[in-house]
């Protein structure tokens, strides 16, 4: 390791200053994690970025400042900061010809495909989602939403959709895979409670005359939820049609609207009311689950499918008994 003596002193009390250097022994994958640590500024972020855990990112950095024999971060405010040793090091890579980045420390494919019905990405699926995307912050994620009426296409690795009771779509529609029942939902309509209360509240379909309905267009077509629509059919006024989900929720919670949702939904939000007994037949659908047979080998494929029915066991209760 060369030596470099200061100015300024005679030669005989000089003090030496190191200067940092590549040691060939060390593997490049230990100095991506240091370049994409330095780059991040987060142990955290970085440990998503290349696929591993905090705890074993810390170890390599440990192993490279312990071969090297100098610190590489301080710590300010739980962050790591480049110490002066580390800038100089970080120089000396950056500077490298070519200037190629080592291979990510993962062998995982970099790209995964879901598509979902938009109703269970955002009631069940998010949280799950939110947390997979953290912890893989490296790869590729394509995620398609399409409304309850549709089923997925050929061309993703994981689907997730609504359909009958029967079976979910036919094999040969998603490349050869055998589709998978998550969950049965049961649809009931829904009111806000702070607008219907205790004395007055709809019991039948007649008490719904002097309420707006509102229907999300999703669902139109949906063959399972016929009652419900015989229901807006009979109607000249009183019926709002959207489009979009979230919104169509919204009206449901702000509006003093009446709308059909599963029966989960007072589980997600407290303020709603399912309303029971209102049709003589229920109204049933099951969530299935699909995995394209060519890519459902690679691990993060597996990872989204592990996510997903964990999103489903942690709400076993919710749909026990239908």
């Amino acid at each position: 390791m060369p030596i470099e003596l200061s100015r300024g002193r005679p030669p005989e009390t000089a003090m030496p200053v190191v200067r940092p250097q590549v040691p060939l022994a060390l593997d490049e994958q230990t100095l991506n994690c240091f370049v994409v640590t330095a780059r991040c500024g987060c142990f955290m972020q970085a440990a998503r970025r290349l696929n591993l855990k905090p705890v074993a990112l810390r170890k390599r950095l440990a192993v490279l400042e312990a071969r090297l024999g100098y610190g590489l971060f301080v710590n300010r405010n739980n962050n790591p900061v480049l110490s002066q040793q580390g800038e100089r090091l970080l120089s000396i890579l950056q500077a490298r010809e070519p200037a190629v980045l080592p291979p990510e420390p993962c062998a995982a494919p970099t790209r995964v495909r879901l598509a979902v019905a938009e109703p269970l990405l955002q009631d069940l699926l998010g949280r799950n989602l939110i947390n997979f995307v953290r912890q893989h912050a490296g790869m590729r994620l394509e995620v398609d939403t399409f409304d309850a009426s549709q089923t997925p296409g050929r061309e993703v690795d994981v689907a997730l959709w609504l359909g009958d009771l029967q079976h979910g779509a036919r094999a040969t529609d998603f490349a050869g895979a055998q589709p998978e029942a998550l969950a049965t939902l049961e649809y009931l309509p829904h009111i806000a409670k702070r607008y219907a209360r205790e004395a007055n509240r709809p019991a039948s379909l007649a008490d719904l005359q002097d309420y707006m309905l509102v229907q999300w267009q999703g669902e139109a077509g949906v063959v399972a939820l016929t009652p419900w629509h015989s229901l807006l059919q009979s109607r000249s006024t009183g019926v709002t049609q959207i489009q979009d989900y979230d919104m169509y929720c919204q009206l449901i919670k702000c509006s003093a609207s009446v709308g059909l949702l599963p029966h989960y939904a007072s589980h997600l939000d407290r303020g709603l009311l399912a309303l029971p007994g209102m049709f003589r037949e229920p109204m049933r659908r099951r969530v299935w689950l699909a995995v394209n047979a060519d890519t459902e080998g690679d691990p993060l494929v597996q990872v989204m499918v592990a996510a997903i029915r964990a999103a489903f066991d942690e709400r076993r209760e919710w749909f026990a008994g239908i």
